[in-house]
C-alpha cells in the first residue's frame, strides 16, 4: 500500500504537487523511516528520490512533487533589512539628543496636528506598505491568511509607535500620532495586498519557478544586494556611480592633528599627503569620471549576475537592471533638484562610463564563475580607491546645493547611508564566500589526508 504523499513525479514544466492534493508536503514531516530525511532533502534540491515508488494510475502530467511548506530565507531577509532602513530613515541624523521631560508616549494622548499635507500621509503609507507585505511573507508558512495580515499590523502599529516615541527626543523630529496612523495604515494595506498572493509567491506560483530556474536556491543575500544597487545610486555624489564615500566621511570628522597622527604610521614613500593630487594631474575629471563609472557600473552588474544560472537570459537581465538604475536615478533628481534638472548628472565622462561599463558587463557574461567573481570584487575595491582618495569636482557643491535637504530629510539620509555602504556590503560578502569556499577546501583536503 503507497503511502499517502510519499509518490512523487517531476511534471514537465518543473512545477510540484503532491498526488493527494497537498501542496504543502506535511507528509514529508509525518511519515517515518530511515528514508524521510533523504526524501526530503532530495525534494529541496529539485531532485526525485529514487526509492520513491510508482503508481499505474499517475501520469507525469497530472502529478507534481509536493513543496515543503519552508520558511522563505529572501523574504526574512528583507524584512530584516527593510526594518533596518525604516530604523535609519525614522531617527536620522541620529544628533542632538535631549529630553524635554515628556513621556516619550505623550504623543498618544496629543490632539489631532493643526499641520498636515497629503504628501506627508502618502509617503508614510507607501513607506510602510513593504514592510506589512513582508511580514506577511516572512510569517508564511506558520502564519497565513487573516492571521499573516492580523500580525502584519500590530507589527507595524508597534514599529512605528516606537519610532514615533524616540522621536521624541531628536530636536530635528516631531513625534505625532497622525504619522502613527498613517504608517498602521500602510502596514494594514501592504498585508492585504500580499496575503492573497503568499502560496503562488512562495509555493506554487510562476515567479516561484522563475526564482527557481534563474537564480541559485542559496542566492538571497545577494538578490537583496542586486535589488538595493539602483536606490544607491539616487543620492548625488561626486563622479556618477561613485559610491562608498565612508572612508572620506569618516577622515574628514578627525581633526587637522588626528590626521597628522594617523599619516605619521604610513610610509613616507607612500606620500599619502599629495596623492589626491598626484592623481588628479594624471587625468582631466572628466576621465576620472569615466574611470569611476565605468568600474562602479561593470562590478555591480557582474556582481549581480553571479546568483544567475547558466540557463538565465543574464543578458536581458544586466539590461533591466542598468534600465532601472537609471530610471531611479532620473526620478530621484527630480524629485530631488530645486531647478528641475533631471540629467545634471549625465556628464560626457558620465555617459562615457556607462557605454563602457554596460559592454564590459556583457563581455564579462562569457567568462567563468569564479573570473567573473574575481573581477566584480577587484573593479569594486579598485573604484572604492579613486573614489575616497580623488578630490572632490568644486561643481559638485553647486549640484549638492541644489538637492532639497529639508522635506526629504529621512529619504535623504537613508539614500546616502545606501551610497556609503553598499560596495562595502558587496565586498564583505565576497570576503565571507572566500573564507566558506577556503574553509570547505581545507575539509575536504584534510578529509583525503584522514583516508
Amino acid at each position: 500500500m503507497i503511502e499517502a504523499g510519499r509518490l512523487r513525479l517531476r511534471a514537465p514544466h518543473g512545477g510540484r504537487r503532491g498526488m493527494d492534493g497537498d501542496e504543502g508536503g506535511q507528509s514529508g514531516s509525518q511519515s517515518g523511516g530511515h528514508g524521510a530525511g533523504d526524501e526530503r532533502g532530495a525534494i529541496a534540491s529539485g531532485d526525485t528520490p529514487a526509492s520513491a515508488p510508482s503508481s499505474p494510475s499517475s501520469s507525469p502530467a497530472g502529478a507534481r512533487e509536493p513543496l515543503p511548506r519552508r520558511a522563505s530565507t529572501l523574504s526574512r531577509q528583507s524584512l530584516a533589512l527593510y526594518t533596518a532602513l525604516i530604523v535609519y530613515g525614522s531617527w536620522y541624523p541620529f544628533s542632538g539628543w535631549r529630553s524635554l521631560g515628556l513621556s516619550p508616549f505623550a504623543y498618544l494622548g496629543d490632539p489631532w496636528p493643526r499641520y498636515w499635507t497629503v504628501f506627508d500621509i502618502v509617503t508614510n503609507v507607501l513607506g510602510y506598505m513593504p514592510f506589512g507585505a513582508l511580514v506577511v511573507l516572512a510569517a508564511w508558512p506558520r502564519w497565513r491568511g487573516w492571521l499573516a495580515v492580523l500580525l502584519a499590523a500590530i507589527a507595524g502599529t508597534l514599529l512605528s509607535g516606537i519610532m514615533e516615541a524616540v522621536q521624541t527626543w531628536l530636536p530635528t523630529r516631531v513625534a505625532s500620532n497622525l504619522d502613527l496612523a498613517s504608517n498602521a495604515l500602510g502596514a494594514l494595506l501592504g498585508a492585504l495586498v500580499a496575503a492573497p498572493a503568499t502560496g503562488a509567491l512562495l509555493e506554487r506560483g510562476f515567479l516561484r519557478r522563475l526564482r527557481f530556474r534563474w537564480f541559485e536556491r542559496d542566492a538571497a543575500v545577494l538578490m537583496v544586494l542586486a535589488g538595493l544597487w539602483p536606490f544607491a545610486t539616487m543620492y548625488p555624489t561626486p563622479r556618477l556611480f561613485g559610491l562608498g564615500e565612508w572612508a572620506r566621511a569618516l577622515w574628514q570628522r578627525l581633526d587637522g592633528s588626528m590626521q597628522d597622527a594617523v599619516l605619521a604610521w604610513t610610509p613616507a614613500a607612500w606620500h599619502l599627503r599629495s596623492l589626491p593630487d598626484m592623481l588628479a594631474a594624471r587625468l582631466p575629471d572628466s576621465g576620472w569620471e569615466a574611470i569611476v563609472t565605468t568600474l562602479n557600473l561593470f562590478g555591480a552588474a557582474a556582481f549581480a549576475t553571479l546568483p544567475m544560472r547558466s540557463r538565465a537570459p543574464r543578458a536581458r537581465l544586466v539590461i533591466a537592471l542598468i534600465a532601472v538604475t537609471l530610471v531611479v536615478k532620473v526620478g530621484a533628481t527630480f524629485l530631488q533638484s530645486q531647478s528641475g534638472l533631471i540629467f545634471d548628472w549625465a556628464t560626457p565622462g558620465a555617459l562615457a562610463g556607462l557605454v563602457w561599463g554596460t559592454l564590459l558587463a556583457f563581455l564579462a557574461l562569457r567568462l567563468p564563475h569564479a573570473v567573473r567573481a574575481a573581477a566584480a570584487t577587484l573593479a569594486l575595491a579598485v573604484a572604492l580607491v579613486f573614489v575616497n582618495v580623488l578630490p572632490v569636482n568644486p561643481y559638485f557643491d553647486v549640484v549638492l546645493a541644489d538637492w532639497r535637504q529639508g522635506r526629504y530629510l529621512h529619504f535623504n539620509g537613508l539614500a546616502r547611508w545606501l551610497a556609503w555602504t553598499w560596495p562595502w556590503a558587496a565586498l564583505a560578502w565576497t570576503a565571507f564566500s572566500l573564507e566558506r569556499a577556503w574553509l570547505v577546501r581545507r575539509a575536504a583536503k584534510r578529509a583525503r589526508h584522514d583516508r
